[in-house]
């Protein structure tokens, strides 16, 4: 039996991003936030810490936990995220890419500036989605924006570093610098996902979408966004250290991503 409508996998391949109403039971909610506690307190190599020494609150990042954290690996190979994925890339075995943490304490003013992820992975292909799982209220005044049907644009952006929004690089073949906010408008129309715990914001690699920060909210927002992709997802390399930093091991560009670090998952 089918989890979503045909509605809702209409609007996730016209627009780039769907809200999923309550899809996920409290329990996998507390099981999630029980492995961010874990990864809060035995961060990876590849974790951040983007507050700036003399501003409040703190924004955390870290991914590629799930082989050490088994509340992710749990979530994200089993039960009902995995079969979402499937559902809105029309694929039977969706092909786990990797989790993905961000804690915004309470008063962080670091926002999430506005990006599209696609340049910042070693992976090409249009079937793929980010399954963003908020493990606390997101009202309007916090929550993730996104450019609706931002993901059929052709053009592509040089990744900015979240720490001071500056570009990877200067230029690369076939990647623009970011556009200005004007320039922005005119690639979507800008909706605001409000959310809540239970709630899932289902968004394609490509759709440009940002987050501010927290200040004036008591609470903390917890994310743990959960990356797939699908049949046509083919290994790439780009002009630039990826993040994820994934090391080819072997992998070429245009393979298909037959790695146990990228599990696939039957349906």
């Amino acid at each position: 039996m089918a989890l979503l409508s045909a509605e809702q996998i209409r609007d996730y391949a016209i627009d780039g991003v769907v809200v999923l109403r309550g899809v996920i039971t409290p329990e996998t909610v507390a099981r999630i936030a029980a492995g961010v506690e874990t990864n809060l307190a035995s961060p990876s190599e590849w974790s951040n810490d983007y507050t700036p020494e003399d501003s409040g609150g703190r924004f955390f990042d870290d991914y590629v936990s799930w082989q050490r954290i088994p509340e992710f690996a749990d979530t994200a190979l089993t039960g009902v995220l995995p079969r979402i994925a499937g559902e809105l890339m029309r694929t039977s075995s969706p092909r786990f890419f990797h989790e993905h943490v961000l804690v915004k304490e309470p008063g962080t003013s670091t926002p999430t500036p506005w990006h599209h992820d696609d340049p910042y992975y070693s992976v090409e292909g249009m079937d793929n989605v980010s399954l963003w799982v908020p493990l606390d209220p997101i009202p309007t005044s916090i929550a993730l924006r996104c450019l609706k049907r931002s993901h059929h644009s052709e053009r592509r952006f040089i990744p900015n570093r979240f720490v001071d929004d500056s570009p990877y690089v200067a230029q690369a073949n076939g990647f623009e610098t970011f556009p200005s906010a004007s320039e922005l408008e005119s690639l979507g129309e800008s909706i605001t996902c409000e959310a809540q715990a239970g709630d899932v914001v289902a968004f394609h690699f490509r759709t440009l979408h940002s987050a501010p920060g927290t200040q004036g909210h008591a609470q903390r927002r917890r994310i743990v966004s959960f990356r797939y992709v699908g049949d046509d997802a083919r290994w790439t390399t780009r002009p630039w250290k990826t993040s994820p930093p994934f090391e080819s091991n072997g992998l070429q560009d245009g393979d298909v991503l037959d790695d146990e670090r990228f599990p696939t998952i039957v349906i």
